[in-house]
């Protein structure tokens, strides 16, 4: 859920982005498979921007498959046993107090999803991708931490109509389809839903719009073959479903903070 051991790596991925600021450390870590098991020194919050699937088990001896919802808000206190590992993973922000100061809070959780708590993920993201004069961490990250430990976190669940497995399969038809156009009615008729109860349904559980997520999904596919392939920008912005490669820099711009030229010099070895 949070510190992840990952096995050897084998092609070059982008980097982990750390800062350090005042009590706290934040980090991004980027979608790679991982398997780690250890027992939690420190309270740690985490932030799972992409969906992903894999075993876990979280405060508990018995060892499950999970499949996680994009947006989700996790938390592990101190103490807590933990196990989980995943083949592709997903893009990870991890925050941790490093003074010691135990972060309240006894129950860990995952999935949870909370509109605040999405808002101050994107925003550091955008930060440790492309810092600026104006950062905040110290605020946002206490910020992070009340929507973790605060009341919120003890709520149950929501429930939704798009559940995990669901979710899975539409972003493997997502997946499959992102060179061309991809609308709501055939999402929700991939679902059986209504295209009115799928957007509220899709919203409820993840947080953003289908529109926001095919986005992200494009962004992803696109970081993905900057990294692994040697095909040039506008063969990447094409292969994506992007209008064209000057539409896919604004979108990453917009998103991300930083242009695809610059993210493919971070993405590369030495």
């Amino acid at each position: 859920m949070s510190h992840r051991n990952r096995p050897q790596p084998s092609p070059p991925s982008e980097p982990v982005r750390r800062i350090e600021a005042g009590p706290w450390a934040i980090e991004l870590l980027p979608g790679a498979a991982y398997a780690t098991r250890y027992v939690a020194t420190q309270s740690a919050i985490g932030f799972a921007f992409d969906s992903q699937r894999g075993l876990h088990a979280i405060g508990c001896d018995r060892v499950q498959p999970f499949d996680a919802l994009p947006n989700g808000l996790a938390f592990v206190p101190v103490g807590c046993d933990v196990l989980s590992e995943s083949p592709k993973g997903g893009e990870y922000l991890r925050v941790i107090r490093t003074d010691g100061v135990p972060l309240a809070g006894d129950r860990a959780f995952n999935n949870r999803i909370d509109q605040q708590a999405i808002s101050l993920a994107l925003r550091m993201r955008a930060a440790l991708l492309q810092a600026s004069v104006e950062d905040d961490w110290e605020a946002w990250a206490l910020a992070l931490a009340d929507r973790a430990t605060g009341n919120q976190a003890l709520l149950a669940p929501l429930q939704s109509a798009i559940t995990g497995k669901r979710m899975r399969l539409l972003d493997e038809f997502i997946d499959a389809g992102l060179d061309g156009p991809l609308g709501i009615p055939a999402m929700a008729g991939l679902l059986g839903l209504s295209e009115g109860y799928f957007m509220r349904a899709f919203k409820h559980a993840t947080g953003k719009s289908p529109h926001s997520y095919l986005i992200d999904r494009r962004l992803a596919k696109a970081r993905a073959l900057m990294r692994d392939s040697t095909a040039s920008l506008a063969e990447i912005a094409h292969t994506c479903g992007f209008n064209s490669q000057a539409h896919m820099a604004t979108t990453f711009r917009q998103r991300l903070g930083i242009s695809p030229a610059q993210l493919r010099s971070l993405s590369k070895p030495g």
